[in-house]
């Protein structure tokens, strides 16, 4: 139960915060190695209801953007779709060929300085006009690509797509508000392919890692976590202030390369903790 609200906790804040939700369960999961001696299980059963959990945070707090998009502006239903397109054919392929790589501490370090210099890139950036309805397919791809960068631990999906919109030429709110929109299908296609891993275990006779009561409180924890979360980085992004976040981002990435060099963890043995996940298969948010 607790590695359980725990996970439901970094899952909640990382998955919205320009942090990288990935590269946290990775760098959480080598500690964890490290002060228990155990690693934590990798669970698609909770991965799911914590993906559900988050998803459900970006349903209530842009409930109003998705029922327009099922009414009045259908238009962007297919700017979603392209901008899909890369991280899924790119998560994919990821995952069935180089899954070790989304394991590694060592590369999660590394990227999190990544992803700090882009969220200082970010804060230079000139307020642009664009909403997101006026993005072009190719202006959504790109944004789309920005998203598949995500799939490294590390790289922040909220903070490189929000990014991403930016240099396509949207407005702060607009490119937020994308940026989530996007991570609907992909969070949500994540969960489709943990959901099969869950049928194949079931169908192979393995029982479930997690009780009901465990599932149900990181369900509720991620799902709560998320939506403070979400509705703190549209009130930072406002401010523009997303690119105060590279002061935890750069020095972060610093010490964990520094442990992984003095042997505190050993980078290429370390698994991920219960999300290897946008962090997600298809988010690495």
């Amino acid at each position: 139960m607790i590695e359980t609200i725990i996970l439901a906790v970094v899952q909640g804040i990382a998955e919205f915060l320009p942090i990288s939700s990935s590269g946290h369960l990775v760098i959480l999961g080598a500690l964890m190695n490290q002060i228990t001696g155990t690693l934590p299980s990798e669970s698609p059963t909770l991965e799911i209801i914590l993906h559900t959990g988050t998803l459900g945070s970006i349903l209530v707090v842009f409930w109003r953007r998705i029922l327009d998009l099922l009414s009045s502006d259908r238009r962007v239903i297919p700017l979603l779709i392209v901008g899909t397109l890369p991280a899924a054919v790119i998560g994919l392929t990821i995952k069935a060929q180089f899954a070790w790589i989304l394991k590694n501490p060592l590369l999660a370090g590394a990227m999190l300085i990544v992803t700090g210099c882009m969220l200082i890139l970010l804060g230079k950036l000139s307020q642009r006009d664009k909403e997101y309805r006026n993005l072009s397919l190719l202006g959504a791809f790109l944004v789309g690509c920005f998203q598949a960068f995500a799939i490294l631990p590390g790289i922040s999906r909220s903070g490189s797509t929000i990014l991403g919109g930016r240099l396509m030429g949207l407005k702060t709110d607009d490119a937020v508000t994308f940026s989530f929109l996007l991570a609907i299908p992909a969070i949500g296609g994540a969960t489709l392919l943990a959901i099969k891993d869950v049928v194949e275990q079931i169908q192979l006779g393995q029982p479930l890692d997690e009780g009901p009561l465990e599932l149900v409180a990181g369900a509720l924890v991620s799902f709560l976590v998320g939506i403070v979360a979400l509705k703190w980085l549209i009130g930072w992004s406002r401010q523009e202030k997303l690119h105060w976040f590279a002061a935890w981002c750069i020095p972060a990435g610093l010490l964990v390369i520094a442990l992984c060099f003095a042997g505190w963890f050993e980078p290429n043995r370390t698994e991920s903790p219960v999300l290897s996940g946008t962090a997600s298969a298809l988010d690495r948010p």
